[in-house]
């Protein structure tokens, strides 16, 4: 009679689970996690490039590069910075209630934003368009957004970051219009940055689509660009 070796019986009883484990490994690091540490390179990756002293070709074409001539203090003069446009009066601080003023400078950001997310904006808009006839997220759902934007959303937060600073907007500042416009739209408290974080951790992510009632002066102020709010209220589930 032949006898099986040592481990054989015990190999065959759960060498078909074990196989079965190593694939859903394989399936949630491609489709999930792999995703989520993309997007969140993309966009912690914003603003960490150091720019290098710009020079000026010689005269007389000899090759070599002349650096720029120094300013007061000998060092090299640096490019202006931005600055808000000086005919709009200055943000309320953190805290203020929201002013028409503020939606409208809302607005402007959110259009750059949109525009520097691309086409990468038509699958966000879809799951924006999903919640609101009562689906929820899910994970792959999440992962698939997660892997659609990774490629743009960099651009988004720089393009963001330029916008509140020609229209003399803090980030602090903007998040509160956020949220007050969030809650005027009926936007759910959804941040696909922190569930990415959350998946990139091992953890599950957050994904429930409750809504925080707006107050009446909420609604009052963005009623009248609720049309083109809505239009890039998608935008919101990123945290931009």
């Amino acid at each position: 009679m032949t006898r099986r070796g040592p481990g054989l019986g015990c190999l065959g009883c759960g060498g078909g689970s074990l196989i079965v484990l190593v694939v859903l490994g394989a399936l949630a690091w491609f489709l999930v996690i792999q995703p989520a540490r993309n997007f969140l390179e993309s966009w912690q990756g914003t603003g960490t490039a150091t720019s290098q002293p710009q020079t000026l070709p010689s005269p007389g074409g000899t090759g070599i590069d002349v650096p720029p001539l120094p300013g007061p203090g000998g060092t090299a003069t640096p490019p202006p910075s931005p600055t808000p446009d000086a005919a709009t009066p200055p943000a309320p601080p953190v805290g203020a209630p929201l002013t028409a003023q503020d939606v409208t400078r809302f607005l402007a950001v959110r259009r750059d934003v949109q525009a520097a997310l691309g086409g990468s904006f038509t699958q966000l808009q879809q799951v924006w368009t999903d919640i609101q006839q009562g689906q929820s997220p899910n994970i792959l759902t999440l992962a698939q957004v997660l892997g659609q934007v990774s490629g743009s959303v960099g651009a988004a937060r720089t393009a963001q970051a330029q916008a509140l600073t020609r229209e003399g907007l803090s980030p602090e500042r903007y998040a509160e219009i956020r949220g007050a416009v969030n809650r005027a739209l009926g936007v759910p408290d959804i941040d696909f940055a922190q569930a990415a974080e959350a998946l990139r951790s091992g953890r599950l992510p957050d994904l429930g689509t409750s809504v925080q009632a707006a107050t009446p002066e909420e609604r009052a102020l963005v009623a009248p660009s609720r049309a083109e709010l809505t239009q890039t209220a998608a935008l919101g589930l990123l945290g931009l």
